[in-house]
């Protein structure tokens, strides 16, 4: 119980990494506060979640709206009191489009979903926290494209990279008030989205990751607890990469060397 009686917001909450995250959090009882845009698929998770006994309140709506963010802080502490963690998890990740091609409405789309949600969101966390006093933990969730980019995803790439910047930034400005700034970048990731493309699909996916094999909501969960919790008490303005492996290669396994014939024996033999 990491977390017991402190108040977590977690946008983009109903499905994949975010409802990973709200349950985890939950579980290490933490009061949430769980955002999404959907709410059908907010009233399913809650139902699980309150079976489970969690203490979860919906707050449905847009993080990339002032008007939404202020109803959902609001709501956070009329009921709760106030604010001790906010996960900005809620994000869009479209198919994009070459940069010669993408027009200004999707980039700008792209910005206010990712990047504008978490100013939006961080901004009145911070403001809550520093009033009333708490030493907080505001923690974004990125992807490894803000360090490496995708082909045809220039706003989405371009997008994550701010969210470490901005990051970086609040934490320098927040850290006199006891409060930390940290991302958690996420690599390859399974979640329902993936499910239908089958088992070949992510066996396929898998085999760019050095650990070999794809990551889970709860990978990326476990990072933002540790960053939310008191074992990270002196981590700030920091970006902690959940991806397997990826990132620490020049090359991706399929065009690497190949293992030579004596470790490839003793990794089947393993």
């Amino acid at each position: 119980m990491q977390l017991r009686d402190r108040v977590a917001i977690v946008t983009g909450a109903a499905r994949g990494i975010g409802r990973g995250i709200a349950e985890r959090l939950a579980a290490e009882g933490a009061r949430v506060v769980a955002n999404d845009l959907d709410g059908a698929a907010l009233d399913a998770a809650l139902a699980g979640w309150r079976q489970r006994g969690f203490d979860v309140l919906a707050a449905v709506g847009d993080v990339g709206l002032k008007a939404d963010v202020d109803r959902m802080f609001d709501a956070a502490v009329e009921r709760y009191g106030g604010v001790d963690v906010l996960v900005n998890n809620a994000g869009w990740a479209t198919a994009g489009g070459h940069f010669l091609e993408i027009d200004e409405a999707h980039w700008d789309q792209v910005m206010r979903i990712n990047l504008k949600s978490v100013y939006l969101c961080s901004h009145r966390a911070a403001n809550l926290m520093v009033d009333q006093g708490r030493r907080g933990s505001i923690i974004s969730i990125s992807s490894f494209a803000a360090a490496r980019a995708h082909r045809q995803q220039p706003a989405y790439d371009a997008s994550k990279g701010g969210v470490e910047a901005l990051t970086r930034a609040m934490a320098l400005d927040l850290a006199p008030f006891g409060i930390r700034c940290n991302v958690v970048g996420p690599g390859a990731i399974h979640t329902e989205y993936y499910e239908p493309l089958g088992e070949a699909a992510r066996a396929e996916r898998a085999r760019a990751v050095p650990l070999g094999r794809v990551g889970y909501p709860a990978d990326i969960a476990g990072a933002v607890l540790f960053l939310a919790g008191d074992d990270a008490s002196y981590i700030t303005g920091q970006c902690l990469y959940v991806d397997g492996g990826m990132l620490a290669g020049v090359r991706s396994p399929q065009i690497d060397k190949p293992l030579p014939p004596s470790v490839a024996a003793r990794l089947k033999r393993g």
